[in-house]
């Protein structure tokens, strides 16, 4: 009587990782009480990173629910640049975090992470 012997061989390839995607820039501008652009919309996943200016005085760059939360120097005194992953879908709120005035508290973005 004669056996079929049956051998299967398996073989691990490694995985070689592709070049990292890059951060998608996201200019902001704050002055008189208002985020430039009011609205960013983004893929989740993507890492974004925040060039920060201002046109007229200090203020705070703060993504409510995040550990982002940065100072934005006045006209003409430099940028901040902030990078973040939006790994969590929702809609987020962008608000100043520096005391800069009388409309302060409505100084506000929206953040869309599909």
């Amino acid at each position: 009587m004669m056996m079929a012997l049956l051998v299967s061989i398996a073989l691990a390839v490694p995985q070689v990782p592709g070049p990292k995607p890059q951060a998608r820039v996201v200019k902001v501008v704050a002055e008189r009480f208002a985020f430039t652009p009011s609205e960013i919309v983004v893929e989740r996943g993507t890492t974004i990173e925040f060039h920060l200016t201002s046109d007229d005085t200090d203020h705070g760059f703060r993504i409510v629910g995040t550990d982002v939360n940065a100072d934005i120097p006045k006209r003409r005194r430099g940028e901040t640049v902030v990078k973040y992953v939006a790994d969590t879908a929702g809609r987020f709120v962008i608000e100043c975090s520096r005391p800069c005035g009388a409309g302060h508290t409505a100084m506000r973005a929206i953040l869309v992470v599909k």
